[in-house]
């Protein structure tokens, strides 16, 4: 078997062609609508001896270009359909057209720029090219913890929604990519609530950051009214954790990344639907979780991240906690997981969720569903360049803002 570390990921798709190196009455409303409608390469060898397998036969899969195509699945909201099933989604692969970014590509399809990253190495995020397959991670393992609020996990900048279940209804789990605090600024782990709620916010510009700017030659106000020009978006959820937000933004293209000062970033459209979702007092749960284990459907899933850089805990400290978690699964379902596929998977960290059972990568392809490309052209967005300089800018200090500021403007019985 390859190693994943040492080689780009590869998988063959057929005898012709080779995947490229791959969102009360109100909420009761909404919710029925939404119803029916590791840096470098880290080795786990000391944690347990190689288990030797011997390889499944391949079967042999048509190419991509003979797949028919499908309509999408539904972005950001999930029914499960027993309490056990942990694996939501399916990965899904698209052509790109000439015009594609990595940054359009994401936002469409429910995602973060760095997962996409994550999942199609070798492939030029800015310029994937005419044609050139697409790996869009829309699969997820959830955490395991209870299924109540939100729960953030940094590591594979993801937010999972659970609704309280209606009357008879099954529960439903919605899911977001987040932009998270950078180095320095990382985003504090733990229990928290949702304090309070804001809509249209202003943002007080901390004196150090006026002067940064100032310096910089781009004085800034010393108060930013709502609008587009206030980096903290239309919608703000304020947790009790002192001066740490969950809110919109003005540059979405910096979901998905690293790119605030510790809050939490989504995208416009899906702060605004989960504003009105979540309650005042829910949980929040922040936690850090590059590996994943859950069971769907007879089979045990494994999804790895690359843990963040600054991260307290090893790799391998990580990787002991979600062994234990894949043992239980393996006893509990009678499902043979295989170690070493595991190990390999952690090292590759492409945030994909792979069957353990299997030996080979094909199956992810077997499974995936090719999909029309639904991306189009806005006259609106920023040009590549335009993004470019976005993402490479300086961080403003969007997340300080007054308490007093949110607790204002604040819809205290939404």
């Amino acid at each position: 078997m390859a190693n994943f570390c040492e080689n780009p990921l590869i998988w063959k798709l057929g005898p012709v062609t080779t995947l490229k190196t791959f969102t009360n009455f109100r909420k009761t409303a909404i919710l029925g609508m939404l119803f029916a409608g590791l840096s470098g390469c880290t080795s786990f060898n000391e944690f347990m001896a190689p288990l030797h397998h011997e390889e499944p036969p391949v079967p042999e899969l048509p190419p991509l270009e003979e797949r028919p195509r499908l309509d999408p699945i539904g972005r950001n909201y999930f029914v499960l359909k027993t309490p056990e099933q942990s694996v939501i989604g399916e990965p899904q692969i698209i052509f790109a057209s000439e015009e594609n970014t990595f940054s359009d590509i994401a936002r469409e399809y429910g995602l973060g720029y760095d997962e996409l990253v994550a999942a199609n190495p070798g492939v030029d995020p800015w310029l994937p090219g005419e044609g050139t397959p697409i790996l869009l991670p829309t699969q997820f393992i959830l955490p395991d913890l209870p299924r109540e609020g939100i729960i953030l996990n940094i590591a594979s900048k993801r937010l999972f929604y659970y609704p309280q279940a209606l009357d008879g209804q099954e529960q439903i789990v919605m899911t977001y990519p987040i932009g998270i605090g950078r180095v320095g600024w990382e985003t504090p782990l733990g229990s928290s609530a949702v304090i309070s709620k804001a809509r249209d916010p202003h943002w007080y510009v901390p004196a150090s950051v006026r002067r940064e700017h100032e310096e910089a030659g781009d004085p800034l106000p010393s108060i930013v009214p709502p609008g587009p020009e206030n980096p903290l978006g239309t919608r703000v959820l304020k947790l009790d954790i002192p001066g740490y937000l969950i809110h919109g933004t003005n540059q979405p293209y910096g979901v998905g990344m690293r790119v605030s000062h510790g809050c939490v970033r989504l995208y416009p459209e899906n702060i605004e639907l989960l504003y009105e979702l979540v309650a005042v007092g829910e949980p929040v749960h922040i936690i850090n979780e590059p590996f994943l284990a859950g069971w769907r459907e007879g089979q045990i899933y494994f999804e790895a991240h690359v843990p963040l850089e600054d991260d307290d805990v090893s790799a391998e400290e990580h990787l002991v906690e979600v062994l234990a978690h894949v043992e239980n699964l393996a006893s509990k379902y009678e499902n043979i997981a295989n170690i070493d596929r595991l190990r390999v998977l952690a090292d590759a960290g492409s945030g994909v969720p792979m069957q353990l059972a299997k030996q080979n990568t094909d199956e992810l392809f077997a499974r995936a569903r090719i999909v029309n490309n639904t991306v189009e052209p806005d006259p609106d967005l920023p040009t590549l360049d335009e993004v470019r300089a976005i993402l490479d800018a300086p961080l403003e200090e969007d997340e300080v803002v007054s308490e007093q500021t949110v607790t204002e403007q604040t819809v205290a019985d939404e």
